[in-house]
């Protein structure tokens, strides 16, 4: 279990080193507070995994090494029932002149295993990391990736009772991400404390039970992954608007500037008949309105389409389709994704719609709403499959 209570954490900013020996010299300030993590609070039960997302510099790497005891906090507590290790930036304490299997050792001594322990674990870590006869090599001569690989076995075989993971999971190549993801899912299944730090928002709502939102060091959000992350893309949308203009719209519950609205989102079978049910491989149309409550020009409408767990199946928008919409003042238009073959498979999804300028909500969001429509794909008379997404196989059966 993880219990952190009204920790706060501030730095001391010097223009340049000199202020900091002019200040002790002459008892003057010469520095900047910067409030890294102010008062912040949460726990994490045994066998549970708390997210932090944030945009950069919002506090979630500090909050990491507050953890470990990288840092100690100015004021509250952290409490850790048992061994803590993980993974902060990429390669701290390991020594890139040593080789892998020497930096194994020292790095496994400073999380607290014994010789006999390192000893014993030792091919097992090896043997995790893949790394084949590069393990003899000094650390100088690893790519980035291969350093992770390292760093993430010793961490995880020090038989921690809390983990800690940042970004630096996100430098390995997909083989051996899926094989770490699979490591932390055993590790929390045996009951395992997890703080999972990642602007992957995927992998936040498959990994974890809760999240908190953070924005200079201080939670402004904390709940449900699909709900927090939501809170995330309005505070990235409040960036480029007012606040008065972050409302929701009259006819869906949204927010963004509200020159154009999205009115409705519906969806058409391959007969044009609006539906909430699809057949998997059929055609079908997405089709979404939009009212003009102020003449624009060059804008993007995008879509996300999630399944029943919040996860991002699919997401398209009409920049990248280079497909311009110029909507005028008082007038409603119909703008429609068609889709020849709807391969999703059988199950419930709902869809995001987005209004905004340039590639992403970013630069200006103008709408902005979850969950807009909600619907299931059913299979028809095609081969029964398995899985988010339909593929059409031709089976081939040489010799007998």
């Amino acid at each position: 279990m993880i219990s952190v209570q009204n920790i706060s954490k501030t730095f001391k900013l010097y223009r340049k080193p000199s202020e900091r020996l002019k200040e002790i010299l002459f008892r003057q300030c010469r520095h900047k507070k910067f409030d890294a993590v102010k008062d912040l609070s949460f726990m994490v039960p045994s066998g549970k995994t708390l997210g932090l997302i944030g945009e950069n510099g919002a506090g979630k790497s500090t909050v990491l090494k507050l953890l470990t005891g990288v840092l100690i906090p100015d004021t509250g507590t952290v409490h850790i029932s048992g061994k803590i290790t993980g993974l902060l930036e990429l390669g701290t304490g390991f020594n890139h002149e040593f080789s892998g299997i020497d930096n194994i050792i020292h790095n496994a001594t400073y999380l607290g295993l014994s010789r006999p322990e390192i000893n014993r674990k030792l091919d097992q870590i090896i043997a995790f990391t893949e790394l084949g006869d590069f393990i003899h090599e000094p650390l100088k001569t690893y790519s980035s990736g291969m350093i992770m690989r390292l760093a993430f076995s010793v961490a995880i075989h020090a038989e921690p009772q809390a983990f800690v993971v940042d970004e630096a999971l996100s430098v390995g190549d997909a083989y051996f991400q899926q094989k770490c993801m699979q490591k932390i899912r055993e590790f929390k299944a045996g009951g395992g404390s997890i703080v999972f730090v990642s602007h992957d928002m995927n992998a936040v709502k498959v990994l974890c039970d809760e999240a908190i939102l953070l924005d200079h060091g201080t939670a402004i959000a904390y709940g449900e992954p699909e709900t927090i992350i939501n809170a995330y893309n309005r505070h990235i949308a409040r960036r480029s608007i007012s606040d008065d203009d972050v409302r929701a719209g009259p006819s869906l519950n949204g927010y963004g500037s509200r020159q154009v609205l999205i009115e409705s989102v519906t969806l058409k079978d391959e007969h044009q008949n609006e539906t909430k049910i699809l057949i998997s491989g059929k055609p079908a149309d997405i089709v979404i309105t939009l009212k003009g409550q102020a003449s624009m020009e060059d804008l993007t409408l995008g879509i996300v389409i999630r399944d029943r767990f919040g996860q991002d199946v699919y997401g398209t928008n009409s920049h990248y389709l280079k497909k311009k919409i110029n909507v005028q003042q008082g007038r409603t238009m119909d703008i429609v994704y068609s889709f020849d073959q709807f391969n999703l498979g059988p199950g419930k999804y709902s869809i995001t719609a987005a209004i905004h300028t340039g590639a992403s909500h970013v630069d200006q969001c103008v709408h902005w709403v979850d969950g807009c429509a909600v619907f299931e794909t059913v299979l028809g008379d095609e081969p029964f499959f398995a899985g988010l997404i339909r593929l059409t196989p031709k089976l081939h059966v040489n010799g007998g």
